[in-house]
C-alpha cells in the first residue's frame, strides 16, 4: 500500500492487518507525503511505531500554498514511486480515495503494469482537486472497492466492467467502537473536536475562516475544543498559523497528529464535530456523534443523519452548534452508517487474494 497522510492510513489499518496475515499475501507499505513532513508530526514514526514495517520512503517536496508546486511534487513522487515498485517487485499497488498522494502512485502503477486496486471509489466530495482525482484513479484502477451501492454504481456508469467492482464498506468503520480509547482529562459530552481542512489556496481566506470557527465553537460553552492539524493541501498554512496563535488560550488543546485509536475516542466522546473532515461524514455516525460539516470541502459525499452542513456564514455556524449543544445538553444522532458496519478489510483482503494477474485484469476498455 501507498500511503500519505495519518488518515488515511488509519483507516485502512484494518485492510492491512488483514492483508499481513492472510497466507497468499504480503503486504509491503510505502509512506510518502505528510507521513515525512515535521511540520505534521513526521507521522511515519506512529506508522513504525505501530509495529509496521515500512518497507520504502518516497520524499514528497513540500509545496506551501502553491498548487503549481503540488503538481511539481506529484510528478517527481511519481517517477521514484515507479522505481520503487520495480524494486519491491511488488505486483498491486493499493491506494485509497482522492490525494494527490493516491494518485500519483496510482499513475505510476498503471504506466508500469502493475495492479492498481483503489479502495473508497466512487464516492463524491468536492474538496480541492479531489472529485478529479479520485475519479481519475478510478480510470487507472483495475480493481475497485466502493464503500456504498451508490458509489458502485457510479464505478459501474464510469464504464468499469461489472467484474471489477466489489462492494466492501469502508474500512475505516470496522471496529471503530472496540478500538476507540479515552483522552485523560476531558469529560465526555463536554468538549468539541475542531479539525479543519482547506477549501481554497489563499492562505489567508484560510486563516479567516479558522479564526471565525475557533471564536464561535469557543463561546458556546464547550468546556474544552480539541483541535487536530489540516492536511498538508494548499491553503493549509493559513489554519496553521490560526491554530499556533491560539497558544495560552487554555480553552483549546491543538496536535499536529494524534494516534488513531485516541482520535477515535475524542469522536466518540465529544459533544460535536465540526470542521469538514472526512472523519466526520465516515467515521462520527458509527458513533452517533453530531457533526457540523462547514463550507463546501464535503460537497456530493454520502452522509448519514448525524451529519449537517452549513457554509462558511457565522450566524449559520453559530446556529448549527448552537443546535447541538442545546444549552449543556447535547443532543445525539442514531448510530447507523451508510459506509457499513464492519468487515471491509477483512473482505478487500481476500479479494486481493483471489485476483489473476493475467491480461484480462490489466488490459482495460470502458465498457459501454
Amino acid at each position: 500500500m501507498v500511503t500519505g497522510t495519518r488518515a488515511e492510513f488509519g483507516l485502512m489499518r484494518t485492510a492491512l492487518e488483514a492483508i499481513r496475515s492472510h497466507p497468499g499475501l504480503e503486504l509491503q507499505i510505502v509512506c510518502t507525503g505528510m507521513h515525512l513532513d515535521p511540520a505534521h508530526g513526521r507521522t511515519i514514526e506512529t506508522v513504525r511505531s505501530g509495529g509496521w514495517t515500512v518497507d520504502a520512503e518516497v520524499t514528497w517536496e513540500p509545496s506551501g500554498d502553491s498548487r503549481s508546486k503540488t503538481a511539481v511534487s506529484t510528478g517527481r513522487a511519481m517517477a521514484v514511486l515507479a522505481d520503487t515498485f520495480e524494486r519491491l517487485g511488488s505486483e498491486i499497488v493499493l491506494v485509497v480515495g482522492d490525494r494527490v498522494e493516491a494518485f500519483a502512485a496510482a499513475a505510476a502503477g498503471h504506466v508500469s503494469g502493475k495492479v492498481v486496486a483503489h479502495v473508497h471509489g466512487g464516492d463524491r466530495a468536492l474538496g480541492q482537486v479531489d472529485d478529479s482525482l479520485r475519479h481519475a484513479i478510478t480510470k487507472l484502477a483495475h480493481v475497485h472497492f466502493p464503500a456504498t451501492k451508490r458509489s458502485a454504481a457510479r464505478i459501474v456508469r464510469m464504464g468499469e466492467d461489472r467484474w471489477r467492482v466489489m462492494r466492501v464498506g469502508s474500512p475505516g468503520v470496522d471496529r471503530i467502537r472496540s478500538v476507540a480509547a479515552r483522552w485523560p482529562g476531558l469529560r465526555g459530552r463536554r468538549y468539541a473536536l475542531l479539525v479543519l481542512h482547506p477549501t481554497s489556496a489563499d492562505a489567508g481566506l484560510e486563516q479567516s475562516r479558522a479564526a471565525m470557527v475557533a471564536k464561535i465553537v469557543g463561546d458556546i460553552g464547550l468546556d474544552r475544543i480539541v483541535i487536530v492539524y489540516p492536511n498538508n493541501d494548499p491553503g493549509s498554512t493559513g489554519i496553521i498559523d490560526q491554530w499556533e496563535s491560539l497558544a495560552g488560550d487554555e480553552r483549546f488543546v491543538v496536535r499536529r497528529d494524534v494516534p488513531r485509536a485516541q482520535f477515535l475516542g475524542l469522536m466518540r466522546d465529544a459533544a460535536v464535530m465540526i470542521g469538514n473532515s472526512s472523519s466526520g461524514i465516515i467515521e462520527a455516525a458509527s458513533f452517533g456523534t453530531p457533526v457540523v460539516d462547514i463550507g463546501p470541502r464535503q460537497a456530493g459525499r454520502e452522509r448519514s443523519g448525524n451529519v449537517v452542513t452549513v457554509p462558511f456564514d457565522p450566524a449559520k455556524v453559530r446556529r448549527a452548534l448552537s443546535a447541538v449543544w442545546n444549552g449543556g445538553t447535547p443532543r445525539r444522532s442514531a448510530a447507523a452508517n451508510v459506509y457499513g458496519g464492519g468487515g471491509a478489510g477483512r473482505r478487500i483482503a481476500a479479494a486481493l487474494s483471489r485476483l489473476d494477474v493475467n491480461d484480462r485484469l490489466l488490459r482495460k476498455l470502458v465498457a459501454y
